[in-house]
């Protein structure tokens, strides 16, 4: 069965094919920033895929984000479907399900990269976190079966030290390999160009060059 595609920004690279790359947007929804860094991961080789997870709404206002944000999890199971919808059409996109996709999540979005991980070890190799974690909730990853990479931020008003230490323990308890990384001087959103308040330059092209390294490493490229 050939599943059509959900809703959301999908781009190819120039060659037309390579390793498949799960975006997960933040609590804005997808936005221009979200397309451009799905357009960036295909400049760079990838199949890269954001399911729209809001159906067309986008937060300019934290306030209004987190509206969105909470409506979401309120039905997170929905959510999660259509996550599991979009890594079965991506898969099916690229062609290489004997290696796997990458999935990337951004703050809120992180949450639900981790459950994919874990509810679908066979589909995702890799996992990378931009400022987000699954909180407190204690996940199991004893089923995954990726590598694991994080960026986060020295003062996070949203996630705290302590919860980044649990999952990084959380996650080498399970065997996984993970590195994270804690950007001095940042908060949240210091990768997003279109949050000039939290914005920061030099970080935000190290974690991307973090990033693209691991994509490739973990997807031989």
């Amino acid at each position: 069965m050939t599943h059509s595609q959900p809703l959301g920004f999908l781009t190819d690279p120039p060659t037309g094919q390579g390793p498949g790359v799960l975006v997960l947007h933040a609590w804005w929804g997808l936005n221009d920033t979200i397309k451009a860094f799905c357009t960036r991961l295909s400049r760079s080789g990838f199949v890269a895929f954001a399911p729209d997870l809001y159906h067309g709404k986008v937060a300019d206002s934290i306030p209004a984000a987190e509206i969105l944000g909470n409506a979401l999890d309120a039905n997170h199971l929905q959510a999660i479907a259509e996550i599991s919808e979009a890594t079965r059409f991506l898969s099916e996109r690229v062609g290489q399900a004997d290696r796997g996709l990458a999935v990337i999540g951004f703050s809120l979005g992180g949450y639900y990269a981790l459950n994919l991980a874990a509810a679908d070890p066979e589909h995702i190799r890799s996992v990378v976190l931009f400022y987000g974690t699954d909180g407190t909730m204690g996940s199991d990853f004893s089923s995954s079966k990726a590598d694991y990479l994080g960026h986060f931020a020295e003062k996070d008003e949203y996630e705290t030290p302590s919860n980044v230490d649990n999952l990084e323990a959380a996650l080498r308890r399970a065997g996984r390999p993970v590195t994270f990384y804690c950007y001095s001087g940042t908060g949240h959103w210091f990768f997003e160009p279109d949050r000039p308040q939290a914005y920061n330059p030099a970080a935000a092209s190290l974690a991307w060059d973090r990033t693209l390294a691991f994509l490739v490493r973990t997807s031989s490229l």
